[in-house]
């Protein structure tokens, strides 16, 4: 794994054939050889909750869209959309997407959902974000949500990736949001950041479940142990790690919710593994 600093695209290619339900790219940042996101148009008809997904893809060789649920990194007010994603080399959609350029087209279907919106959770007063990988994606948009910031006293999120490298798109844009002119000052105070490593060395190391069941991150954080009076919490990433964390969530007291029913904590179901 790399730590250059991240390439980000801006030369564009000629216009391509005008495909289903296209928009155009506007950006792209390679964060290291496994990571990259870009940015894209953002149909004027569209309106999401920060926090869902779409389906986003290309043209598959079948002549056939080939698609996969994404989620939309950028916050709800956003002129544009932001997705986040991993490199597969052998990935049916990824081993083509991560060679976009500026100007070039993809996929988008206006069709947003998820379960990772304010709307599902009870209110409360801490929110907790957990997600290892690329599940960082939703997160990324509510970390830009002023309901966010409204809605809680703390904000908490923790973000588990292998190398320290690959916590850059995350700790970049926690970083810029002191600076940012919408949220900046409602961010102050508010939100507490606490990103490991599993592999390299790091200031804070272990996985989200460890450090939850340890409670080494309440310790670290100076935070009473979760519970469900007070704690809120939204999950993202692999299926082995949305398992755990509910069990562990549920051991807390938490219970799980959904948009048709607001509780304690959601899990977001149709994240994108490895595979894509």
């Amino acid at each position: 794994m790399t730590e250059a600093a991240p390439m980000s695209e801006t030369i564009a290619k000629p216009a391509k054939p005008h495909l289903p339900d296209a928009q155009i790219v506007t950006s792209v940042t390679h964060w290291t050889d496994r990571l990259f996101s870009f940015r894209v148009t953002r149909p004027q008809s569209l309106r999401f909750r920060s926090g869902e997904f779409v389906m986003i893809g290309l043209m598959g060789e079948t002549g056939k869209p080939l698609l996969r649920a994404y989620s939309i990194a950028s916050p709800a007010w956003d002129d544009e959309l932001e997705f986040y994603s991993i490199k597969v080399p052998e990935g049916p959609l990824t081993s083509r997407l991560q060679h976009i350029v500026v100007g070039d087209e993809i996929i988008l279907r206006p069709k947003p959902v998820g379960t990772l919106v304010h709307d599902a959770l009870l209110p409360g007063k801490r929110l907790w974000l957990l997600a290892t990988g690329t599940g960082f994606a939703p997160f990324a948009s509510l970390l830009r949500e002023p309901q966010t910031y409204e809605k809680y006293e703390q904000v908490i999120m923790m973000h588990t990736c292998r190398e320290v490298a690959e916590l850059n798109y995350g700790r970049t844009l926690v970083e810029n949001l002191a600076e940012d002119p919408l949220i900046g000052e409602m961010v102050a105070g508010k939100l507490l950041y606490y990103p490991t490593t599993t592999r390299e060395t790091f200031s804070h190391m272990g996985r989200v479940t460890d450090n939850l069941s340890s409670g080494k991150v309440f310790a670290d954080l100076g935070l009473p142990q979760m519970n469900p009076a007070e704690d809120r919490a939204m999950v993202c990433g692999s299926l082995a790690f949305n398992i755990d964390v509910k069990a562990i969530l549920e051991g807390f007291g938490l219970r799980e919710g959904a948009n048709s029913e607001p509780l304690e904590f959601v899990v977001e179901k149709a994240f994108v593994g490895d595979g894509i």
